[in-house]
């Protein structure tokens, strides 16, 4: 998959089956929608695209009010966004910077430049509330208007539902706030995880016992607290650990977003590894201690509730036995320990 930053050049712009969107968290509904350009895409011989924005548009304009906190937590950052966009069948992405100069575009402009012009788009495919241009001036109807002026094709695709809930992003942040990632997971349509590359930290954990191996969070993630996780990346198999994904109010009075994970009985080095970290259990929500002893001891009190948690997961697929037992011990967010 080739990934632009804006739009891309005269000799990479092939005609195109395109969809916008931001995509945080590439859900079900999304990959609904990604499979639909794939089928496009192939049937009139084009490649499939996307275009997404950096930074999230509400955030854009969260930024310029200064009021941070009408911008939406993030799902997922850029490099899981892309991952899933691939994994959807997509050949191209176009990550657009959302300035103030993309903001105040008239749909005519957005229309001429970007999908005509610069990405040469044959075959369109939107949500049915899909607006564009600026003050969102822009809808369906218009869009389909103007493909018939400039030989665009534009589909629609309903809402995907989940019994009566409609798959969103704000849906998926909606459960992770609420630590439930059994519903996650569901609208997701496989465990919340997070990947990044292990960066060197205070060091901190060592000398409270719990050495961690850390990833930066460069925005403000849909759930925070203590959970049971598994990391991939280091070994064939996932490696049981606890983590923290906050701020670490005891520690630190910065507000800078980190996850730490404590992998149990793990002592290998792994500073620079891509690793993903994936979340099966939400333990409690993170807290501010008085001093480290007590802190210290509230996270040898998460470490024993993570390990019996897998212990209790490791007894039920003994239980189940055969294939059945295979299947438990790969059961993660949907497990319902």
């Amino acid at each position: 998959m080739k990934v632009f930053r804006g739009l891309p050049n005269d000799q990479a712009r092939a005609p195109c089956a395109l969809t916008i969107g931001n995509f945080d968290g590439v859900h079900r509904g999304h990959q609904a929608l990604l499979a639909r350009v794939r089928a496009a895409a192939d049937a009139l011989g084009l490649e499939a695209a996307v275009m997404t924005f950096e930074p999230h548009p509400r955030e854009y304009f969260a930024r310029r009010s200064g009021d941070l906190s009408r911008a939406p937590a993030r799902i997922a950052n850029l490099r899981d966004k892309l991952e899933a966009l691939e994994h959807g069948g997509i050949d191209r992405v176009i990550v657009e910077h959302f300035n103030e100069h993309f903001a105040a575009m008239s749909p005519q402009e957005f229309t001429e430049r970007v999908l005509v012009e610069g990405l040469h788009v044959k075959w369109l495919m939107v949500g049915d509330d899909f607006c564009y241009g600026a003050r969102r001036a822009g809808n369906v109807a218009m869009l389909v208007e103007a493909g018939k002026r400039y030989g665009f094709q534009v589909e629609t695709l309903p809402t995907v539902l989940e019994g009566e809930q409609r798959i969103s992003s704000s849906a998926v942040r909606t459960t992770l706030a609420a630590g439930d990632l059994v519903a996650t997971g569901g609208l997701l349509g496989h465990p919340y995880s997070i990947s990044g590359h292990v960066i060197h930290g205070a060091k901190l954990g060592r000398t409270l016992g719990f050495p961690t191996l850390n990833l930066r969070v460069m925005h403000r993630p849909a759930l925070q607290g203590i959970f049971v996780v598994q990391v991939h990346g280091l070994t064939d198999a996932p490696l049981p650990a606890v983590a923290s994904l906050g701020v670490r109010p005891t520690v630190e009075d910065a507000g800078r977003m980190l996850l730490e994970v404590h992998i149990f009985d793990y002592a290998q080095s792994c500073y620079g590894k891509l690793v993903r970290v994936e979340f099966l259990h939400k333990l409690r929500d993170e807290e501010k201690y008085v001093d480290l002893p007590t802190l210290t001891a509230a996270i040898d009190r998460d470490a024993e509730q993570a390990r019996a948690w897998f212990a209790r997961r490791a007894a039920r697929g003994q239980q189940l036995g055969g294939s059945e037992a295979a299947r438990a011990g790969a059961l993660t967010a949907t497990d319902r320990i």
